[in-house]
């Protein structure tokens, strides 16, 4: 049905499945398992520099880029686990969080009609900002591994990748790690990757968010260290996933000095800026210790290996993630029909826990990729994930 006053653009983008699904965790009193975020405060190092701030002329406007120290702080982290350089004052912008940074990178560079390659399922905000731009999507299905196998990898079909490139393509949007299928892209994937962007002449934008999200036996490598592909590729990041301060939407995007300056145009007419008293924060936190970086990525680890282990002794097959703070669970062997949504609708009374159907992360073209798949979130608290597990483990009962 077609939603009164909306541009046509923006038809089918109405209110999302994680309001319905949050809902629906209030009036049940359920354990929300559906969205991504974290329910224990991040680092000292961190929260008392922002405590700090606030009261002080960091309360007002930053400078339109950032805080020097925080340009400067991406620029230093990136070069310190990546290998790639950039100059704090040309090739580094602090956005309003990833998201802002990913929509204002396609408001500044993808003409109406242009054709965005990206692969699915996808995290939610990105079919949206596409069509914002007036651009057109072009999916690359993601194929998932046997659910209940040690595998976690999923991948794409490089000709499927190369057919996705028209002569309309103008770009190819990256998210590895990835959301929601918690897989990481290898070297050879990457390869192919750049191969088909450097013969296409594509921009490349790539989300790189849970870069230090990443579990024993994966890798994550950014797109933009292979050869050739720095003087053509965006590389965006936040503090949120890191530093468990989602709320505070710091992200910032990074790249050559002209595919910045025209994201920067495009910026500036959305939030300006934001932030100003977290901003030295998650400086701090950038500058944090090896140790910190590796101590986050064991411990979600650890967390997802008690979700997953109870997810299958609940007899719902998992597929275990490379990254991210989400495990992909297939239904389709507990629901005749594979009815993801259904089943998500209907768990809260079941059992008393909340998670969020995968097809929302699919074009309507691919929707039956995902129609059976479902996405829990394990980054919640030892007792909250043992009490969700319980309680899945009673609908065997």
């Amino acid at each position: 049905m077609r939603e009164p006053y909306l541009a046509g653009r923006l038809q089918g983008f109405g209110t999302t499945v994680f309001a319905e699904m949050s809902a629906l965790a209030v009036a049940t009193g359920s354990i929300n398992l559906g969205q991504g975020f974290p329910d224990t405060p991040g680092p000292a190092e961190v929260l008392d520099v922002a405590r700090a701030a606030i009261g002080t002329p960091a309360d007002q406007y930053p400078p339109g880029p950032g805080t020097p120290e925080l340009r400067a702080a991406v620029a230093a982290h990136l070069e310190r686990f990546r290998g790639l350089r950039y100059d704090p004052d040309t090739e580094v912008l602090v956005t309003a969080g990833a998201t802002e940074a990913l929509t204002a990178a396609l408001l500044a560079l993808v003409e109406p009609g242009d054709e965005v390659v990206l692969l699915e399922p996808m995290y939610d905000s990105y079919a949206a900002a596409v069509a914002m731009a007036g651009g057109v999507v072009r999916p690359v299905p993601l194929t998932p591994p046997p659910p209940g196998t040690g595998d976690g990898h999923w991948t794409f079909d490089p000709a499927d990748l190369r057919a996705a490139v028209t002569p309309r393509a103008r770009l190819l949007l990256l998210n590895s790690p990835h959301n929601p299928t918690g897989t990481v892209l290898d070297r050879a994937e990457l390869a192919e990757v750049a191969e088909v962007a450097l013969e296409a002449g594509l921009l490349v934008l790539t989300d790189e968010v849970y870069e230090h999200l990443v579990f024993g036996g994966a890798e994550h490598v950014s797109a933009a260290t292979l050869p050739g592909m720095r003087e053509r590729t965006l590389v965006v990041g936040s503090g949120g996933k890191t530093f468990n301060t989602t709320g505070w939407k710091i992200g910032w995007i990074c790249g050559p000095a002209p595919l910045v300056a025209a994201v920067r145009t495009a910026k500036q007419f959305l939030t300006y800026v934001n932030g100003g008293p977290f901003q030295p924060a998650i400086a701090a936190g950038l500058a944090l210790p090896d140790a910190f970086f590796a101590g986050i990525a064991a411990d979600l680890e650890r967390r997802r290996d008690v979700l997953v282990a109870g997810l299958r002794e609940a007899e719902l097959p998992t597929v275990s993630p490379q990254a991210t703070y989400f495990a992909t669970v297939d239904v389709s062997g507990v629901r005749p029909d594979g009815d993801g949504l259904a089943f998500c609708r209907e768990l809260p009374e079941r059992a008393g826990v909340v998670a969020v159907p995968s097809g929302v992360f699919y074009t309507r073209e691919h929707a039956d990729l995902g129609r059976s798949l479902v996405r829990f979130a394990f980054c919640k608290r030892d007792e909250v994930l043992a009490e969700a597990v319980a309680r899945l483990g009673r609908m065997r009962t």
